[in-house]
């Protein structure tokens, strides 16, 4: 199921000079304005979990999934050369899977170590604050992962979907909007957080046994269709 050619090809494609650059500017800027806080403010809990769920886990971990997960393979599909990859005797679930474990692999990076640092340098991960987003954008990363690795795999405008939906579903209606909480990520993820926390600093309106199976069902299911998406622009092709 993994294939370490396309695994290569894939990680040269997210980690070049130009997008590595877009990558690294948001867990940089998050690094930065935690210094800031920390100097103006000093160690505060309440503003350390404001800070890493709003702008870590809010907007910045479900951006780096963006460019993570589509970029694994829309170029490809938007220039044409997914073609020399389908013609090689690699299964076209073998691809799938591989892209996302890079994509995963990309997100997981640039946004679990830089959250984990920035709560560090807040409050010194004063209870299990800075634990707790890690964990939350490490579980974050992989439904985000291959949902935008789907919405590359099924549209042309891939990116703009994406950050519509990273920044208007999941930063402001997942945020403001209850009813739209239960179909969040970002409020999946921190009922994982939320349990690895224990007291009341980090909360979510789903359960955690909810959130859990919500978290597989997606990726499973958005991990299958872009196989199945990804077979019949095969198919087109070929005919």
């Amino acid at each position: 199921m993994y294939d370490p050619t396309v695994a290569r090809l894939t990680y040269r494609a997210l980690l070049g000079r130009r997008r590595a650059l877009i990558l690294g500017a948001l867990p940089l800027l998050l690094i930065i304005i935690a210094v800031m806080v920390r100097g103006l403010a000093g160690a505060d809990d309440q503003t350390a979990s404001d800070l890493l769920g709003g702008l870590a886990l809010a907007t910045m971990v479900p951006i780096i999934g963006v460019i993570a997960g589509t970029g694994a393979i829309g170029p490809e599909i938007d220039d044409g050369s997914v073609v020399y990859l389908l013609s090689k005797p690699v299964k076209r679930p073998t691809i799938i899977f591989t892209k996302l474990i890079v994509a995963i692999a990309v997100t997981m990076v640039f946004s679990a170590l830089p959250t984990f640092i920035a709560g560090f340098i807040l409050n010194g991960n004063g209870q299990q604050i800075a634990v707790a987003y890690t964990v939350a954008a490490l579980v974050a990363s992989i439904a985000y992962a291959a949902i935008f690795l789907l919405l590359g795999t099924v549209s042309r405008h891939a990116v703009v979907f994406g950050l519509v939906y990273a920044l208007v579903w999941e930063a402001l209606f997942g945020s403001l909007v209850e009813g739209a909480r239960t179909l969040s990520v970002q409020q999946w993820s921190l009922a994982v957080a939320q349990k690895v926390a224990g007291g009341d600093m980090v909360t979510s309106d789903v359960a955690l046994p909810t959130a859990t199976v919500l978290l597989i069902v997606v990726t499973v299911l958005a991990t299958w269709y872009a196989g199945q998406k990804l077979r019949s622009l095969t198919l087109a092709g070929e005919e």
